[in-house]
């Protein structure tokens, strides 16, 4: 006969057992003492076929009251069993079992005393189970209660405390019990129990080590541990979640490396739902989702697609085109009102360097006189923003402030009493044409060349190639004219893409180490290390890859109009 403990999900009823039945029988009468003490006496059991699985020869009311505590406390404990052997009498063993553990004193208290002395003497671990016929496990468990402060030992005794309550108290320093202690003695204040003393112990997070995706031995924090030996964990949360995120990382980059094409992690507490996805090859398409737990439990899941996208996979199929081909992206990468702050701000720059290169100027406006234009009519750039907060942003810049100052200029170039209107944009008024014609040739060269700088400035088209053209040939540096303000970061919603920024600002290790974080999240981060705060080191002149020239892209996904703007052009503009 050997001793262990065996997780409950592995033991299942045996037909030999004569109170075999389909109904569960009435475990009322122990169900407190189970609830209180566990179960104490092992169970009879005997290997059923199935590896490490065991079938209950004696001992199926225990089993019950067992699974009905585990029920109420949604966690489960491993069962103390007695393993038969061939040849092996069940009764005689049962007996035996109930007649070793009549021998115990009634508590756990006394037992720990009981066993404490054995060990002054001498006996090991070992050599006291097999006197009293029960597990190594449940002997060390009894001698852990010696680590508890004295109060509390007697409080158990007393039947005070619960066995629950009482394990949570032995993964608590003496510093933890003394405060929990205190607690328990003063009447008129709560101290935390069962589930919620081990939330109060870890500052309302319990991550078990049985989670992490690392090395548990690489982990430079604090391991907390029962004194049963048979729980661990993280006490610092912050430090496990920035390991963990960082596997998470490592997973989806040999993921990709593995051809799949694409992995999405979801935010920790969002759910894969399979039925709202469709099982796809990675042949054929299929993604990786990586769903997340509050608790830190991961789980990948492989060759997935949603149901929108295995249709459009399979309408392709149906009509002849190439399988291989990447499904259309199941969004842009660039919501409408963050490309619109994209082009506004970007045009606002680049006509901003145009006005210092009038030579320059004058060939774009013959062009626009050979080619037309959507602006030549002649009308200013509307500047449209999609909302208040971007119109603001827009007014604010660096870059539209300066332009104001050159096209007051202008404005005083020609006399007008409007220092704040527009230079283009008449109305076809002849009298105004020979009024601002007579203003020319009165004029200078070189102030009517910064006349029809301004004018040009006006009428290029915000979102266009031109502009793109412009800025690459101009080398427009959009750090001198431009800085991440709160519009920007209210209309970055894109988790993947602000990981990739906050790799781009902090490196990839910090990146990774927030890869499952929220999109809010990660955005704070950003912008603490942007202003310096929070301890971040400060990073000056950061631009977006989207505001760079050339402009570049953060992902393959398409949806994203600046680049497909310059795309078209470059070759134009950069020799190979």
């Amino acid at each position: 006969m050997q001793l262990a403990h065996i997780p409950i999900d592995r033991l299942n009823i045996s037909a030999v057992n004569m109170r075999h039945a389909k109904r569960a029988p009435d475990v009322s009468d122990i169900l407190p003492s189970v609830r209180a003490r566990g179960v104490l006496v092992p169970l009879l059991v005997r290997p059923n076929g199935e590896p490490e699985h065991f079938e209950i020869v004696a001992g199926r009311r225990r089993y019950f009251a067992a699974r009905t505590v585990a029920d109420e406390r949604g966690e489960t404990e491993p069962l103390p069993c007695a393993i038969m052997e061939d040849g092996d009498d069940a009764n005689a063993l049962e007996a035996s079992l109930i007649e070793n553990i009549a021998r115990l004193d009634p508590d756990e208290v006394s037992q720990w005393e009981t066993f404490a002395r054995l060990i002054r003497k001498g006996r090991t671990v070992p050599e006291i189970a097999a006197t009293f016929g029960i597990t190594e496990l449940l002997v060390k468990r009894i001698l852990a209660l010696g680590d508890l402060l004295p109060k509390i030992r007697e409080a158990y005794r007393r039947e005070e405390i619960d066995a629950e309550t009482v394990r949570h108290l032995t993964m608590a320093s003496r510093v933890q019990q003394k405060e929990w202690l205190a607690l328990f003695i003063d009447p008129e204040r709560h101290a935390p129990r069962s589930f919620q003393l081990k939330q109060w112990l870890f500052g309302g997070q319990s991550i078990s080590t049985k989670v992490a995706l690392f090395a548990v031995e690489d982990y430079p924090g604090l391991i907390v541990s029962d004194l049963f030996g048979e729980e661990r964990y993280f006490a610092d949360a912050d430090l496990f979640w920035q390991l963990q995120n960082e596997a998470i990382a490592a997973r989806r980059d040999a993921y990709i490396e593995a051809g799949w094409s694409e992995v999405v992690v979801l935010e920790p507490g969002q759910y894969f739902h399979s039925w709202e996805h469709e099982k796809t090859p990675k042949n054929k398409g299929g993604k990786v989702f990586v769903s997340v737990s509050h608790r830190g439990e991961v789980e990948c899941h492989e060759g997935w697609l949603s149901r929108r996208e295995a249709r459009r996979a399979r309408s392709k199929g149906e009509s002849g085109q190439d399988a291989e081909t990447p499904a259309r992206p199941s969004r842009p990468k660039l919501t409408g009102p963050m490309q619109n702050y994209v082009d506004l701000h970007r045009h606002a720059a680049v006509r901003t360097v145009m006005l210092d290169h009038p030579g320059i100027v004058l060939r774009l406006m013959v062009a626009h006189v050979i080619t037309g234009s959507g602006l030549w009519q002649v009308r200013p750039e509307p500047q449209r923003a999609a909302n208040e907060t971007i119109a603001a942003s827009i007014a604010g810049s660096r870059a539209e402030a300066a332009f104001a100052e050159k096209r007051r200029a202008a404005l005083a170039l020609l006399g007008s009493p409007d220092e704040d209107g527009s230079v283009a944009g008449g109305n076809g008024d002849d009298f105004a044409t020979a009024s601002v014609f007579a203003r020319l040739l009165a004029l200078s060269d070189g102030d009517v060349m910064r006349v029809l700088a301004v004018v040009m400035a006006e009428t290029l088209e915000a979102g266009s190639a031109v502009v793109e053209a412009l800025g690459n040939h101009l080398n427009v540096d959009m750090g001198d004219r431009w800085q991440p303000d709160d519009a920007f970061f209210d209309l970055l919603r894109d988790k993947e893409i602000a990981n990739a920024m906050l790799s781009d600002i902090a490196g990839k290790h910090v990146a990774d180490g927030n890869v499952s974080e929220k999109v809010k999240t990660q955005k704070k981060i950003i912008r603490d290390f942007l202003s310096g705060e929070n301890g971040r080191q400060k990073v000056d002149s950061w631009l977006p890859r989207w505001m760079k020239f050339p402009v570049e892209n953060y992902t393959e996904r398409g949806g994203f109009r600046t680049a497909d703007q310059w795309a078209r052009v470059r070759h134009l503009f950069v020799s190979e």
